[in-house]
């Protein structure tokens, strides 16, 4: 039985209670799949053009003239870029609507994507990686601040789970993609393979944003396949679910919040272990393999995405069920640490397949659970502001993984000592999360007593 200081705002017993209770579970059923596939879909595109680089990083040495150590800042001055325009982005996007400002972003990047493939030495690289993340800033953060205008707490993880999926699945079928065309691409129209891997990707993700401009409604109210009582139900369960929470009120605040600034510490720890091993997993296992990056080394690098897509919708459901988010959260990450130490001390493909499938379950899953933590807390202006700094700050994780790791792997006296220092990373967001509780579980409980009382 959970701790009295574990219990969750999902758990409030009248939360789904009264004569609305049916009206409102499928309001949410058909809120949760056509939302959920197409912000997937979008997601999917996001990171397979930030990871695509890393398919890129051999032929961009040899082509471009660019370095290991120019390699690791450029792949990681994406994230400065991203965390500049987090904040603004995302109150624009509460100002204007989702289905305006995701749709934007989405373009912009995408055309700004495909301009990686005139990059000519260190310097081009690091600028067209920073506008890169400056076109992208504020998407993550705008779905999170989304996915509280349509599913209160008990849905929101198993909604946020079907939204990574777009995670694994680009790092999945966008590994194969990517290897096979770096393999075949080569030469074609007069263009170098990762020209056409950069200029290929990056317009998939500008004609996907023209899609979600059409078809993505920017709150239940604007949803034809809706009808008026779901509508109303839906936007009655969020509304009594926004006035209980004990948020902090306006953006400053949201800034200066304790709380707020713990979960971007942990955030930052997420971020550096998963961009740690999406920068370089296709190389490395190139290298265990004895191949070139190709389509074999492609779909080898898949396996750990497939892992990781198969467990998100289980694991991220049960933890909506048992209302235990944080210590669901805990266990990925320690997940996480076992797989990145693990691929240290492994030279066999196989057991390095099993290592880093480890690593990356866990580093994937925690990702929707951990998003269910601010949520919880904040609201109106506070969230857009709050949940922007943690996806901002909190994503310079992966400006300091790539340089990181890279600095490690030379210095330390062992192979593979950057997975080793990303394993103490992951191990200090389970530290922080454990203080997590132990500060701020009280206050939770507050929050589901007088949801309870009122429900």
């Amino acid at each position: 039985m959970a701790d009295a200081n574990e219990i969750r705002p999902c758990a409030a017993p009248g939360w789904f209670a009264g004569s609305t209770a049916e009206t409102l579970a499928q309001a949410l059923k058909k809120a949760r799949w056509r939302l959920g596939f197409l912000l997937a879909l979008m997601f999917a595109a996001s990171i397979l053009d930030r990871s695509n680089v890393g398919f890129a990083k051999d032929a961009l040495r040899l082509d471009a003239h660019i370095g290991d150590r120019a390699f690791a800042l450029g792949a990681g001055i994406f994230f400065i870029g991203y965390a500049l325009f987090e904040i603004p982005s995302n109150l624009i996007l509460y100002r204007v609507g989702a289905r305006v400002w995701l749709s934007r972003i989405m373009i912009t990047w995408g055309i700004a994507s495909a301009t990686m493939m005139f990059v000519h030495g260190s310097v081009s690289f690091y600028v067209l990686r920073f506008v890169v993340g400056v076109a992208e800033a504020g998407f993550s953060p705008g779905v999170v601040l989304y996915s509280t205008y349509w599913f209160p707490s008990k849905e929101r993880g198993k909604f946020l789970g079907i939204y990574y999926m777009g995670l694994p699945a680009a790092l999945t079928l966008g590994s194969a993609l990517s290897g096979l065309l770096m393999e075949k691409m080569n030469g074609y129209r007069g263009l170098h393979n990762w020209q056409w891997l950069f200029l290929i990707e990056g317009l998939a993700a500008s004609l996907i944003g023209l899609l979600t401009y059409f078809v993505l409604p920017a709150r239940p109210s604007q949803a034809r396949w809706l009808d008026a009582s779901q509508k109303i139900a839906l936007e009655e369960a969020i509304a009594n679910e926004e006035a209980l929470k004990h948020s902090p009120r306006g953006s400053i605040a949201a800034l200066r919040d304790h709380r707020v600034l713990r979960l971007v510490a942990i955030y930052f720890a997420i971020q550096a272990g998963i961009y740690g091993v999406v920068f370089y997993l296709p190389s490395r296992i190139a290298v265990i393999a004895g191949t070139q990056i190709d389509s074999r080394a492609g779909l080898l690098t898949a396996i750990p995405w497939v892992c990781a897509f198969l467990s998100l919708r289980p694991v991220t459901g049960w933890a909506d069920r048992v209302c235990e988010h944080r210590r669901f959260a805990i266990a990925m990450l320690l997940l996480a640490a076992v797989g990145l130490v693990a691929s240290t001390r492994v030279t066999a493909l196989y057991a390095s397949l099993i290592a880093f499938s480890l690593a990356a379950i866990g580093l994937v899953v925690v990702q929707p659970i951990f998003w269910t933590l601010p949520t919880d807390y904040l609201r109106g202006t506070a969230a857009a502001t709050g949940i922007a700094m943690i996806g901002a700050l909190g994503n310079l994780g992966g400006f300091v993984a790539p340089t990181l790791k890279e600095v490690a792997d030379k210095m330390l006296p062992f192979k593979q000592g950057g997975n080793l220092v990303l394993a103490g990373l992951t191990l200090c967001g389970v530290a922080l999360l454990v203080e997590y509780g132990v500060r701020f579980g009280r206050g939770q409980r507050r929050l589901v007593l007088e949801t309870a009382e009122h429900g």
